[in-house]
């Protein structure tokens, strides 16, 4: 990941789960949805925190990991004023840290699973 090729989504997704995963980030998956036609990016990233406080530090934790060994900075965030759902939008990659409850509710996993799941080990 050196020079200055932009990152494709796969080491996106890298960069991403390792930052989650340094916050303690739970249940962390990926869904490759590059082969799924209309959809609105190449891959979903879902996982949730225990506390809202986790959940922003998850988010923060993913932000600061792709400007610092990447260079790039997230397209949109939102969310981070409740803690409850953020969304990071790195135009090919969507990020979703979810409080558990939130992420029960919406069931996103199952929302998208025509793309390929992956679920990260803890």
């Amino acid at each position: 990941m050196g020079g200055n090729e932009p990152l494709n989504a796969e080491e996106k997704s890298r960069l991403v789960v390792e930052a989650i995963q340094a916050k303690k980030g739970h249940q962390i998956v990926t869904i490759d949805l590059s082969e799924v036609e209309h959809s609105i990016c190449d891959k979903f990233i879902i996982c949730h925190g225990e506390s809202t406080t986790q959940v922003s530090a998850i988010a923060d934790s993913i932000q600061k990991e792709l400007k610092e060994k990447a260079g790039i900075r997230a397209h949109h965030v939102e969310g981070v004023q409740n803690s409850q759902w953020v969304l990071i939008d790195l135009f090919d990659v969507l990020v979703h840290v979810f409080l558990e409850e939130y992420r029960s509710f919406y069931k996103l996993e199952e929302l998208w699973a025509d793309g390929k799941v992956v679920r990260v080990k803890e």
